[in-house]
């Protein structure tokens, strides 16, 4: 590993980064997360990940506590739509009962 001065002078230690494979401030693709992300849902560890990809491991346990927050966001909305087609089941089936006996009235 090479370091790289990032901004300001031998001075100041804080400003140098360690250089890997993505430089500084790089997106990395959606199909990159994805993939490690899913390596790590399968057991890989995160600091083997993050060394493998020459990412930070911090942006990695970033991407996972995302991951998780849109997962409980599906979950939450999930529920909210079972719920709401259960009800929806059962105003369908009241009105077709309401419908039958108003039917047989006439």
């Amino acid at each position: 590993m090479s370091m790289v001065l990032v901004r300001g002078s031998c001075r100041r230690p804080a400003q140098w980064s360690i250089k890997r494979g993505y430089p500084m401030g790089k997106r990395v693709s959606k199909e990159i997360k994805a993939e490690i992300l899913g390596k790590v849902k399968a057991g890989q560890r995160v600091v083997e990940l993050a060394t493998q990809y020459g990412i930070s491991d911090k942006s990695i346990y970033g991407w996972l506590r995302q991951d998780t927050d849109e997962a409980v966001v599906s979950a939450l909305e999930y529920n909210r739509l079972k719920r709401e087609n259960e009800e929806l089941k059962r105003l369908v089936g009241e009105l077709t009962l309401n419908m039958h006996v108003q039917k047989k009235s006439k």
